[in-house]
C-alpha cells in the first residue's frame, strides 16, 4: 500500500475532521470522506480506503464494501474530465446510443476507461433526470444538453485542447474531476448559485397546466388514512 505524504495526510485530516464534525455519528461521514480521498488522486485508492477507515473507526472491509457499491467512486484514476453519456431509455432512442458508439471510437476508450493522456474518461450512465433535454451528457457531473454525435466529439476535443468549455446549465467554469469530488465531499467552491438553471422544456408542463386551468386532482377519500 502507498501511503499519503505527511503534507497530504495533514491536509486531508484537517478537511476530514471538518466534515465528520457535521454528523452526530462519525460513520455517517463515510460517503463524503470517500469523495474527499477521491479528490486527491482521482479515484479511491488503497490509501484512501485506509484513511477513511482510520478516521471513522471502521474496518477497511466496511469502507471497501461501500466504495465498491457505488459507481461514483472510481477504482482506477478517472480522467481530468469524466464524460458520462446517458444510455437510459429516452436518451438512448433520441440518439444516446449512437453518441456513445461514435464518441467511444473517437477517443479510443470504452466504459470506465481513460485516454492515454489522462484527459478524458468515459462512462455509460443511467438516467440523469434531465429527459426533457435528451440526449444528455455530463462532464464532471455538469449538464451538456441536447447533444449529437458531432457535438459530443467537438466537446471532448475542446476539453483535450484546453478550450474554455461551459456547461449548458450551472457554473460558468467547468471544474476538474478532482475538484468536483471535493465539492461532493461537502467543501464548496463558491459556484453553487452561478450560471443558468433549467428552463425551456422543463417548464412546458407548468405552462400548459396554467393555460388550461389544470390542477392536481383532490386526494381520494381515505387516502391519508
Amino acid at each position: 500500500m502507498t501511503s499519503y505524504s505527511p503534507e497530504v495526510r495533514e491536509r486531508l485530516e484537517r478537511d476530514a475532521k471538518e466534515i465528520i464534525g457535521r454528523y452526530p455519528k462519525s460513520r455517517s461521514a463515510l460517503l463524503p470522506l470517500l469523495h474527499l480521498v477521491q479528490s486527491e488522486e482521482g479515484y479511491v485508492s488503497d490509501a484512501g480506503h485506509e484513511f477513511c477507515a482510520e478516521m471513522l473507526g471502521l474496518s477497511k472491509a466496511e469502507v471497501v464494501g461501500v466504495s465498491t457499491f457505488y459507481t461514483m467512486y472510481k477504482r482506477s484514476p478517472a480522467g481530468e474530465f469524466h464524460v458520462g453519456v446517458c444510455i437510459n431509455s429516452l436518451c438512448a432512442i433520441m440518439g444516446g446510443d449512437q453518441i456513445w458508439d461514435e464518441l467511444s471510437e473517437h477517443v479510443g476508450a470504452g466504459n470506465g476507461e481513460t485516454t492515454g493522456d489522462g484527459k478524458i474518461s468515459l462512462e455509460r450512465i443511467e438516467c440523469n433526470a434531465a429527459c426533457d433535454f435528451a440526449p444528455v451528457m455530463m462532464v464532471n457531473w455538469e449538464f451538456f444538453d441536447n447533444q449529437t454525435p458531432d457535438s459530443a466529439k467537438r466537446l471532448v476535443d475542446d476539453l483535450r485542447s484546453g478550450k474554455d468549455v461551459k456547461p449548458t446549465r450551472g457554473p460558468g467554469r467547468l471544474c476538474t474531476f478532482k475538484e468536483a469530488s471535493r465539492v461532493l465531499a461537502g467543501l464548496p467552491d463558491g459556484q453553487a448559485g452561478d450560471g443558468p438553471a433549467a428552463a425551456g422544456p422543463s417548464l412546458e408542463g407548468l405552462k400548459l397546466a396554467k393555460a388550461n386551468g389544470w390542477t392536481a386532482p383532490a386526494p381520494s377519500k381515505g387516502a391519508s388514512e
